[in-house]
């Protein structure tokens, strides 16, 4: 059953267009982690959901109901989606109970000693029932985000709309939060987060949103965009991938220079030294001893690439070294004592042929 429907929706500030053309559904239930580099309209998309942004162009129906129709009684709808922001957005005037329950007695109009008696139990919930008579400059980072979710489940929502709620917190009270908003999902809310907790969204989520060019650039389950993402910029997010591309063009190229490139990009990403040097002597291999000689007698071998990738997330580096001329594999064809070094110097190896010679190595 779908609860909410995104029909090209499109936002555009003076000098920036968030979002440009998003079109997808979410159904009841479904737990979705945002994810994505910053400015990529990740938030933008959350408030353009509730009309706390007007979007340019485009609709979004919430369980039926069309909240972009100018005649939409848009507090109405609201009701039906709860908002957690990254500055918790407590009344400060007000103590912990009063916050949770100001919601349902005001907007709800349900009786207070009926709200008292609920907000209480969500507190507890939350592990916050002995701070209901403080305030919230009394509280840490932490226990106040677990208010503002209190707060917003007291209002009964369908959808519960989580903008970053961790990027404000201490590292050491991150997990406190996400421990609630787990068990929310175990009880089947749905609900939207936009994260940059990579951890949390995998092992949370059923849907996995990757936002980027003015949309969602990618829709999957965790597993599919955590390891095997379509597209290569989803890729390199996920593996958070450093790359350095050089190209050679003449057989006589500034090897020094281009091994000077490497060192500096290998320094620049505290790639692990044995690591850096591994790969440095097996491009020498491969390129020096190998496949530069064969200019000689192939003038479609050049240009020359050499992408290099190093990943934050498992400290490990790939260098992918692709050339012309006719198939040509220096593991297999090459100078056998060469190959036997390129083997060891590397964790894994291969070579592929399509159009053109590209030799792959992983060093860890």
């Amino acid at each position: 059953m779908s609860m909410i429907k995104i029909e090209h929706l499109r936002k555009e500030y003076p000098n920036v267009t968030p979002l440009k053309d998003v079109c997808v559904e979410i159904n009841k239930g479904d737990v979705i982690s945002v994810i994505g580099p910053s400015g990529t309209g990740k938030s933008t998309l959350l408030r353009c959901l509730n009309q706390l942004e007007d979007p340019t162009s485009g609709t979004v129906t919430i369980d039926g109901e069309v909240i972009t129709d100018p005649k939409c009684d848009v507090s109405r709808v609201r009701r039906k989606m709860g908002m957690v922001f990254q500055s918790f957005n407590l009344f400060a005037n007000l103590n912990i109970i009063e916050n949770v329950i100001s919601g349902p007695v005001n907007l709800l109009k349900t009786p207070k000693a009926q709200a008292y008696k609920e907000g209480m139990e969500l507190l507890k919930r939350v592990g916050l029932a002995e701070k209901a008579e403080n305030y919230p400059d009394e509280l840490s980072g932490g226990q106040k985000q677990r208010v503002a979710i209190a707060r917003a489940i007291a209002m009964h929502p369908e959808i519960i709309l989580f903008d970053e709620p961790t990027s404000a917190l201490d590292p050491t009270m991150v997990g406190e939060v996400l421990s609630v908003i787990r068990s929310l999902a175990k009880e089947g809310m749905t609900m939207m987060i936009v994260t940059h907790e990579m951890k949390f969204a995998r092992d949370v989520s059923n849907r996995v949103f990757y936002m980027d060019e003015g949309g969602i650039y990618e829709d999957g389950t965790p597993e599919q965009i955590f390891e095997h993402p379509e597209k290569e910029k989803t890729r390199i997010f996920i593996k958070r991938l450093k790359q350095l591309s050089l190209d050679i063009y003449t057989s006589d190229f500034d090897f020094i220079g281009f091994n000077s490139r490497i060192e500096q990009f290998g320094r620049d990403n505290l790639i692990d030294p044995k690591i850096l040097r591994n790969l440095e002597l097996a491009f020498e291999e491969v390129v020096m001893q190998n496949v530069i000689p064969r200019t000689e007698s192939d003038d479609h071998v050049l240009p020359l690439n050499v992408l290099i990738e190093h990943s934050e997330a498992d400290d490990t580096a790939k260098m992918n070294i692709s050339y012309g001329g006719t198939n040509y594999d220096p593991l297999t064809d090459g100078d056998e004592l060469s190959a036997t070094l390129i083997r060891k110097l590397a964790a894994e190896t291969s070579h592929t042929f399509d159009d053109k010679n590209t030799v792959s190595m992983i060093f860890s």
